[in-house]
């Protein structure tokens, strides 16, 4: 789960993290009280996941409160790489006087945490890989010892922080760290890490990705999953608790695993059609769980076929099928539907189906024969 800023400077702010003051903002009156709690000037920002927010105009310095409503009217609304921004962080103006980068993360080919520092920060890590590699510090952390103050002070040291913020770096890499591990964070970064003109050193930024497993650890989590942002259809999927990624292609995508999911994906775009979604419901695909996800899928205007791809492996075929039918008897859908049915007890799911198939409901025996019928029911070029 990614968390926008504001909610990552909250995240960081457990951990004694270092960040600019400031308060969130739905609407533009609600921006001036916000600046005013954190005193002028400030940074009225656009509350979106993606770069380049600067740019876009969606970053703006604000020293009053006509300034702020100014920024406040022009930001809120504002399409930023086709996300659309509905809440802004405002937060007091910080004077910096350099910027840098840190991270952590998982290298899951070291199976070990990655802790990256650099003196370049304000620019994306990528860039500055590309550009002078040289320029970022890494450390690999072994997650059974941990992280410790001499290992914080050589990568500073070897990323070439200036004296002046070596102590500081220090401190917070070590906060920065026990967020990312107790946290239970798939990535923590500050981009930028900044010092200021009078010394002190804090985030000036916050990138924070939860890992998803943990979340049973942490009930506190469901407040940060911000429903307003998601469209109707990933709005639906969630209130059922659907893994769920809208597109916009024509072929609706149910299947199980999520493997399986992508690899129906791709094999539609082979034979010349286009995902709508990707799907995955999961180890089980019984009657509940199929009926919520045709639901879903058949509540996108653009689906014109469905493509329900299942392999058995420990839910056996013939209940899949089972739970199939009994969701198309819950469900009343639009678009036809193609399934293809493979794994234990495929024959027998098989011969299920073959009891209900029409015009309207199709099986095929390979993914393949599957995709090109579902991309030719919806009206796609199939190659």
């Amino acid at each position: 789960m990614d968390l926008f800023e504001y909610q990552g400077k909250q995240y960081f702010a457990r951990y004694d993290i270092p960040v600019s003051a400031g308060g969130v903002a739905d609407t533009v009156e609600e921006a001036v009280t916000a600046a005013e709690a954190a005193g002028y000037p400030v940074v009225v920002k656009a509350q979106v996941q993606v770069g380049g927010r600067g740019k876009a105009g969606g970053v703006k310095l604000a020293n009053d409160p006509d300034e702020v409503r100014f920024h406040a009217g022009n930001i809120l609304g504002l399409d930023i790489k086709g996300h659309v921004v509905r809440r802004l962080w405002v937060e007091h103006a910080t004077d910096v006087a350099e910027e840098y980068y840190a991270s952590f993360t998982l290298d899951r080919g070291a199976k070990a945490h990655l802790a990256m520092v650099s003196a370049r920060g304000g620019v994306e890590i990528e860039t500055v890989a590309d550009e002078d590699p040289g320029a970022i510090a890494r450390l690999h952390v072994d997650p059974a010892t941990g992280f410790d103050e001499q290992q914080a002070r050589s990568l500073v040291e070897r990323a070439g922080l200036p004296d002046k913020a070596r102590q500081g770096a220090i401190d917070i890499l070590q906060k920065l760290f026990r967020c990312y591990d107790e946290g239970d964070a798939d990535l923590v970064e500050i981009n930028p890490l900044v010092l200021t003109s009078d010394g002190r050193v804090h985030a000036l930024d916050a990138k924070v990705t939860l890992d998803d497993n943990a979340a049973f650890r942490h009930p506190e989590w469901d407040r940060f999953r911000d429903i307003d942002e998601l469209d109707e259809r990933e709005r639906l999927a969630r209130s059922k608790g659907l893994q769920y990624v809208g597109l916009d292609g024509t072929v609706g995508i149910i299947a199980n695993g999520a493997g399986l999911a992508m690899s129906t994906c791709d094999v539609v775009n082979q034979v010349g059609g286009s995902p709508a979604n990707f799907l995955d419901i999961g180890g089980g695909a019984n009657a509940e769980v199929m009926a919520n996800a045709l639901e879903v899928i058949n509540s996108d205007p653009l689906v014109k076929a469905i493509f329900v791809n299942i392999f058995g492996g420990i839910t056996r075929g013939e209940e899949v099928a089972k739970g199939i039918v009994a969701a198309l008897e819950a469900v009343d859908i639009g678009p036809p539907i193609v399934i293809r049915l493979d794994g234990t007890n495929a024959e027998e799911g098989r011969e299920i189906l073959r009891g209900v198939e029409s015009d309207r409901l199709i099986s095929q025996p390979t993914m393949l024969d599957a995709a090109r019928k579902a991309v030719e029911l919806a009206g796609g070029a199939v190659r």
